[in-house]
């Protein structure tokens, strides 16, 4: 064997045992390196009787054969150590086609404590063919669905106003109704599964902050082919904090997967957010 053929092999033996390595860290590894990420969030329509409200969001369990109710409790211990006023779920309690076990969802969410209620709106897998069991799941869980709908929060006179719309890619969003809903004083949160809803609810100037999930951060995030696996209305805003028309909106990098049961430099997250006045 010459040389040059002799270090072609080498070569693709290194690549093969790195490819092979980098799959066994994306398939077994990073999807239980949960990371929680703090935002202090001043916002002007805060009452000073809020100050200092906590509230955690998680986004995309999809309880599968991957993403296992066990894996999901460590979720709720850690969600629950952040000690949150609120907690919110913003869709995809499952995956659309999988088999799950309703029961063991509805234990997954009622271990999740927050003394001022937990919420969730459905997602697009969701709706695809559990909705009936996942409702049931959320109700016997404890976390009320918000269905185009609002839920108020009270400090005395103060007000925090919790919104809900449904799956946007499913066609089920809203939005008129929970405006018709929603009083015309107090600050507003709006759970949207769907991040790129953002471009409908930003122009109303109603809300101060929108809570999504759907496109999981990516998933895979690799430069320039990331893009191509994005899901439809998860194209915009991706993963993160940002300001749209200003409105505030944050794109939780979830919890599961989909597709493939994957992720690489894009780990699981759980969000806090402490709301400061002013």
């Amino acid at each position: 064997m010459n040389r040059f053929k002799s270090s072609a092999l080498a070569l693709l033996g290194v690549g093969a045992v790195t490819g092979g390595a980098l799959l066994a860290y994306a398939r077994f590894v990073e999807p239980r390196r949960f990371e929680v990420v703090r935002w202090e969030l001043h916002l002007r329509r805060l009452d000073p009787a809020f100050d200092g409200y906590r509230i955690v969001q998680l986004s995309d369990l999809h309880l599968d054969g991957v993403t296992t109710p066990e894996r999901l409790l460590d979720v709720m211990d850690i969600a629950n150590d952040l000690q949150p006023d609120l907690a919110v779920i913003t869709g995809d309690f499952v995956t659309g086609n999988v088999h799950f076990d309703g029961t063991a969802l509805s234990e997954v969410l009622a271990a999740l404590h927050a003394p001022d209620g937990k919420f969730g709106v459905l997602g697009n897998h969701d709706r695809k063919t559990h909705i009936n069991a996942v409702r049931r799941a959320m109700a016997e869980g404890g976390v009320a669905e918000l269905e185009n709908a609002v839920h108020t929060i009270h400090r005395g006179d103060a007000a925090l106003h919790i919104a809900g719309v449904d799956s946007f890619y499913r066609r089920r969003a809203r939005l008129d109704l929970v405006l018709n809903a929603l009083p015309d004083d107090g600050v507003a949160i709006l759970l949207a599964h769907e991040p790129d809803f953002a471009d409908v609810a930003a122009p109303t100037g109603r809300f101060d902050l929108q809570l999504s999930g759907h496109a999981h951060g990516g998933q895979v995030v690799v430069p320039f082919f990331t893009r191509f696996g994005l899901p439809r209305y998860g194209e915009r805003y991706v993963s993160g904090m940002r300001f749209v028309g200003g409105m505030l909106v944050n794109a939780n990098r979830g919890i599961g997967m989909t597709s493939a049961p994957l992720r690489f430099n894009c780990r699981p997250e759980i969000t806090l957010f402490t709301l400061r006045s002013g």
